[in-house]
């Protein structure tokens, strides 16, 4: 089916007091796997490009963009393709050429009055160009390596008034909140405050997201939804997935040198994981 907007998953979503998930892609078998794995669990899915994956692609938007466009348009279940914590204006304006119809504008890292100055400027040229866009404010942890901050640190969590005055001053659409979860974690032990994520649910008037949720337990993960997470990021499990099925293929083939045997089994655990992380959104 032709390809969808973030927004509007979002906004569905958001009517059904549930969460679109969104999965953070590198290669052509992620792509294959989200993509599979959403359509075995009967859902809708956003596929994400981060800057680092561009980055790591030579710094080319438009290789890894055009497949996941093509393989978008070929699935059974409603498809996003969104353009995950970009930093450049360069990035910002060839998203919407290259499929793109949400970017995630991330100046989390800078002081409160300079996120929102750079973040309204952004927000500014994505709108322009009929872009959805998504902030951040608080610094969710462990991205790029960085450890994770104290909880009580300044700025670790989202401040519920700082978010609604942000909000309305950067004229973003979504926004991205500092609850508890981390970047990266490789196990399932995060732990939100569930409090805070409903002062500001309360608070703000756009859909919230949740990034570092590849962390969360599945009690935590219906609970984030539940108190108004709308947009649930994933990554690191994705990556779990595969390396660990690729390591086990290896292991039981040591004399493979096709490509395609290992990666057919990353790829599979990927799709596993897609329909597995889809079903814990779903009551016990």
């Amino acid at each position: 089916m032709p390809l969808t907007t973030t927004g509007d998953l979002v906004t569905r979503a958001r009517a059904a007091r549930t969460a679109v998930l969104a999965f953070n892609i590198i290669t052509l078998e992620h792509v294959e796997a989200v993509i599979t794995g959403a359509e075995n669990a009967g859902v809708p899915v956003v596929l994400q490009v981060s800057e680092n994956a561009v980055r790591f692609r030579h710094g080319r938007l438009l290789p890894l963009a055009r497949a996941a466009a093509t393989a978008a348009e070929r699935a059974t279940v409603p498809v996003a393709l969104h353009l995950d914590h970009i930093r450049t204006d360069a990035l910002l304006q060839e998203a919407a050429n290259a499929g793109f119809s949400s970017v995630m504008y991330d100046a989390s890292h800078l002081p409160y009055d300079d996120n929102l100055a750079s973040t309204r400027a952004a927000a500014d040229r994505a709108h322009a160009q009929g872009l959805w866009i998504e902030a951040e404010l608080g610094e969710i942890g462990g991205k790029d390596g960085r450890p994770a901050r104290d909880a009580h640190a300044p700025g670790a969590r989202t401040d519920p008034t700082e978010a609604r005055a942000f909000v309305v001053g950067a004229r973003v659409d979504a926004l991205a909140v500092a609850v508890g979860s981390v970047h990266a974690m490789t196990t399932r032990t995060a732990t939100l405050d569930h409090g805070l994520l409903r002062r500001l649910r309360d608070s703000v008037g756009v859909p919230l997201v949740l990034h570092g949720s590849s962390g969360l337990p599945d009690d935590e993960l219906r609970a984030a939804v539940a108190g108004g997470i709308t947009k649930v990021n994933i990554g690191t499990a994705l990556n779990q997935a595969m390396t660990g099925a690729i390591r086990d293929h290896l292991a039981a083939h040591p004399d493979a040198v096709d490509a395609r045997s290992y990666l057919a089994a990353g790829r599979e655990a990927m799709a596993y994981t897609v329909e597995r992380i889809s079903s814990r959104l779903s009551p016990a």
